[in-house]
C-alpha cells in the first residue's frame, strides 16, 4: 500500500542533508559547550555557527537569538519571561486562534492577576489591526499574535500589527513557528520584539527552537541553573538539534522560493481536483493569504475523525487540526472563533504539503479520498 504524508503542519520529516550535519555531533564531537578542552570547544563553535545561521535568517543578531526546546517553550518563555517583571501594566493583547502554547499560558497568567484579551478573527481567520487598535488601553504591555494559523494557514498582517505596538510603546510578541522557512521572516520588518520559531516544522529534528528577543527587552528566565543562552535559559545546550536546526534554516532560506512554488501548486492541484469530483467540500481559512502548504477542507455531512482514520487506513496521513490537541473530540477552537458552523468544523480536516510531497502522492490521494468520503456520507446520521 503507498503511504502519503499531508501533515507537514504537525512535523516535517527530517532532510538527509540536516541528518548529515548532524551525525558528527551525536558520535565523536559530543562535547559540552561549555566546556573549556578541545570537545568542549568544538560544541561552542558549532552553537556559534548555528545561532549565526538563524539569526541570519531573521535578519537579527546572535545576541538576539535564545536557543530553546521548542515552539511551546518559546511562547511560554516570551509570555511569561515579560508578564513576570511587569508590576504596573496587567492587559496582555491575543487572538481566539493562538496556538494553545500561547492560549493556556496566558490563561495561566489570567490566574496570578493579569487580565487578557482574546481578539476575534474574521471569516478567514485573520486578525484585524483596527481591532487591535480598539482594544489598546493604558494597562497593556503586551501584544501576542500569531503571523499564520497552524490549522488554517491564514497570515496575518503583522507588520501592521508591530507598527500600532511601537507607537504605544507596547511589547510585541509572534509565534511564526508555522511561517519560518516557509516564508520571509524579518524581524525588522515585521516590527517584533519577540518571535518564536521551532526546528521540527522545517525539516530539522524535534527538541530545536529559538526565541528572538530585541536587543534591551528585559525577560526573566523560566529556567534556573547555570548562565547558558546569555544568562536566560540555563541548561546544556542541545548541540545536535541546534546544529540540525541551523542547517535546516540555510536550506529552507536558499530553496524558500522553488519549495514555495511547488508546495503551493500540489496544494492547488489537490484542492481543485477533489472540488471537481467531490460535491459540498469548503475551505477554510483565507484563499489567497494563506501557507502554501495549507489546505483546511469541510467535508459536509461527515465527522472529521471519521474521515482522518478511514484515509489512514488506506495510507493517506492528514490531520484534524494542531498535533498538540489531537484526540480532542470538540471542534476546532479556530473554526468556530472563524465563525464556521459547528457541523461544518466536526467535518474539517487539514491536509498541508511539504518539501517531499509529489504528484503521485495527489494522484494517490485522489484514488483514496472520493472513495471514502462517498461510503462516509452513506452511513452518515447527519445526511
Amino acid at each position: 500500500m503507498q503511504r502519503v504524508y499531508f501533515d507537514n503542519s504537525a512535523t516535517t520529516p527530517i532532510d538527509d542533508r540536516v541528518l548529515e550535519r548532524m551525525l558528527p555531533y551525536l558520535k565523536e564531537n559530543f562535547g559540552n559547550a561549555s566546556s573549556i578542552h578541545r570537545y568542549g570547544q568544538k560544541a561552542r563553535v558549532a552553537l556559534t555557527e548555528a545561532r549565526e545561521k538563524i539569526a541570519s535568517v531573521l535578519n537579527a543578531t546572535p545576541a538576539e537569538i535564545i536557543f530553546t526546546s521548542g515552539g511551546t517553550e518559546s511562547d511560554n518563555l516570551a509570555l511569561k519571561g515579560l508578564a513576570y517583571p511587569e508590576t504596573k501594566r496587567r492587559h496582555i493583547i491575543t487572538s481566539a486562534v493562538e496556538h494553545h502554547a500561547v492560549l493556556n499560558t496566558c490563561k495561566y497568567l489570567e490566574k496570578k492577576g493579569f487580565r487578557v484579551t482574546y481578539l476575534p478573527v474574521d471569516q478567514t481567520g485573520m486578525v484585524d489591526p483596527e481591532v487591535v487598535q480598539r482594544n489598546i488601553s493604558d494597562d497593556t504591555f503586551l501584544i501576542s499574535i500569531m503571523h499564520a494559523n497552524n490549522e488554517v494557514g491564514t497570515i496575518n498582517p503583522i507588520a501592521e500589527i508591530g507598527e500600532l505596538a511601537r507607537a504605544h510603546k507596547i511589547l510585541f510578541h509572534c509565534d511564526a513557528v508555522q511561517t519560518f522557512g516557509k516564508i520571509p521572516v524579518d524581524v525588522k520588518f515585521l516590527k517584533v520584539d519577540l518571535l518564536s520559531i521551532s526546528g521540527h516544522k522545517i525539516y530539522g529534528p524535534k527538541g530545536s527552537g529559538a526565541l528572538y528577543v530585541r536587543k534591551g527587552i528585559l525577560l526573566e528566565k523560566l529556567n534556573h541553573g547555570g548562565h547558558h543562552e546569555y544568562n536566560r535559559r540555563a541548561g546544556t545546550e542541545n548541540i545536535p538539534a541546534i546544529v540540525g536546526f541551523g542547517e535546516a534554516a540555510m536550506i529552507c532560506q536558499q530553496e524558500m522560493k522553488a519549495d514555495y512554488e511547488k508546495v503551493k501548486s500540489l496544494r492547488d492541484e489537490l484542492f481543485q481536483r477533489i472540488q471537481s469530483v467531490i460535491p459540498d467540500v469548503f475551505l477554510n481559512g483565507h484563499p489567497e493569504k494563506r501557507l502554501p502548504g495549507h489546505l483546511n477542507l469541510a467535508f459536509k455531512g461527515i465527522e472529521g475523525e471519521a474521515l482522518l482514520l478511514s484515509l489512514d487506513f488506506k495510507g493517506v496521513a492528514a490531520s484534524s487540526g494542531s498535533a498538540c490537541t489531537s484526540g480532542a473530540t470538540e471542534p476546532s477552537h479556530v473554526l468556530l472563533a472563524m465563525g464556521t458552523a459547528p457541523f461544518l468544523a466536526q467535518s474539517s480536516i487539514r491536509f498541508t504539503l511539504g518539501r517531499q510531497n509529489t504528484t503521485e502522492d495527489i494522484n494517490y490521494a485522489l484514488e483514496v479520498i472520493p472513495e471514502v468520503v462517498a461510503r462516509l456520507r452513506k452511513i452518515s446520521p447527519f445526511n
